[in-house]
C-alpha cells in the first residue's frame, strides 16, 4: 500500500482521507484545524506537525484546499513544498482553483522533476463520504493512470478532462451549471409553495417530469424533503454558499479572459453575493431558497 501525504481536512477532505484509510493507505495528514487532523488520527492516520512534514517520504501528495491562493501558497515560493517534496512523487491537487493556477504549480512542479495532476471533484459531502464522487482530472494521462488505484478509493466515475488546468475548467463549467440549476430549483419551488402547492408532492413531480434535476433528485433545498439534504439540517455542512460564489467568480474570470457569454452564470452569480451579503455564506449552497421563500 502506498505512503500519501493528505493536506486539507474539510468537509470534502477529510472522508477522502478516511476513505484512503480505511482502504489500507498508510496516510500522513495535516490541517490548521487540530480536530480534523484527530478525526483521522482516531481512525489509524499519522497526524504531521506542518505541511511540509506530512510530505517526508511520501509517494503521493493530495491536497483539497479553498481557493488558488491557498494552493499556491502552499506549493510555491522557498517555503513551498515543491522544494522539499521528492522527486519522482506525485502530486494530486483536488481543490477546485483558477485553472491558471493549476498550470502554474504544475509547471513549477515538473521543474523539480514532480509530476502533478488538477482532481477537483464532483459530488458534495455525500459523494465523499461513500466514496462516489467524480474526479475530473488535467494532466499527462500516465500521471493520471498512477493516480487511479488511489481515486478509485474515492470516487465513482474518472474523467480525464485533458493537459494541466483541463480539470478545473470543466469543473467550473460544471460548477456554474450548478449554481443555475439550484437557483432555479430553489425559485420554483418557492413559487409554487407561494401557490398553495405542497413542496414535498411539487418536488415529486418535478423529478419526475421535464424539470427533473441533480437538486430535485438528490439534493432538494426546501426542508423536510428529503431528510438527508443539507435543507433539512438547517442547511448546515454541504457545500457552502461562500464556496458556490468563489466558483461561480472562477466561472467570470474564465469567461471574461476567453470572450465567451455566460449570462446566466452571471445572474447566478449576482443572486449568491446577494444571499451572502445578507450573512448566509456559511450555509449550504441550497439555502439560496430563502432569497425567495416566503417567511
Amino acid at each position: 500500500m502506498s505512503r500519501i501525504a493528505f493536506i486539507g481536512l474539510g468537509n470534502m477532505g477529510a472522508p477522502m482521507a478516511l476513505n484512503l484509510v480505511r482502504a489500507g493507505h498508510e496516510l500522513v495528514v495535516f490541517d490548521l484545524m487540530p480536530q480534523a487532523i484527530k478525526t483521522l488520527t482516531d481512525a489509524g492516520a499519522h497526524a504531521a506537525d506542518s505541511a511540509r512534514a506530512a510530505v517526508a517520504g511520501a509517494e503521493f501528495v493530495i491536497s483539497m484546499l479553498p481557493a488558488s491562493q491557498h494552493v499556491e501558497r502552499l506549493y510555491l515560493g522557498n517555503e513551498g513544498l515543491l522544494s522539499v517534496i521528492q522527486p519522482g512523487t506525485l502530486i494530486i491537487d483536488c481543490s477546485t482553483i483558477a485553472p491558471e493556477t493549476a498550470r502554474k504549480v504544475a509547471q513549477a512542479a515538473q521543474a523539480a522533476q514532480l509530476a502533478m495532476i488538477d482532481a477537483p471533484v464532483s459530488g458534495g459531502t455525500g459523494g465523499a463520504v461513500a466514496g462516489t464522487l467524480t474526479f475530473i482530472v488535467g494532466g499527462q494521462s500516465a500521471d493520471l493512470d498512477k493516480a487511479r488505484p488511489l481515486l478509485e478509493k474515492m470516487g465513482k466515475n474518472i474523467f480525464h478532462a485533458g493537459d494541466a488546468g483541463a480539470g478545473q475548467v470543466a469543473k467550473i463549467c460544471n460548477n456554474m451549471l450548478l449554481g443555475i440549476l439550484m437557483a432555479g430549483t430553489a425559485e420554483a419551488l418557492a413559487l409554487g409553495a407561494a401557490n398553495g402547492l405542497d413542496p414535498v408532492v411539487l418536488s415529486d413531480i418535478i423529478s419526475k417530469s421535464s424539470g427533473r434535476n441533480w437538486a430535485t433528485e438528490l439534493y432538494n433545498p426546501w426542508p423536510g424533503v428529503m431528510e438527508n439534504a443539507p435543507a433539512s439540517k438547517g442547511y448546515a455542512g454541504g457545500f457552502g454558499v461562500d464556496l458556490m460564489l468563489k466558483d461561480l467568480g472562477l466561472a467570470a474570470e474564465s469567461a471574461l479572459q476567453s470572450r465567451a457569454s455566460t449570462p446566466l452564470g452571471e445572474l447566478a452569480r449576482n443572486l449568491y453575493s446577494l444571499h451572502s451579503s445578507q450573512g448566509h455564506g456559511g450555509l449550504d449552497f441550497s439555502s439560496i431558497l430563502n432569497l425567495y421563500r416566503k417567511a
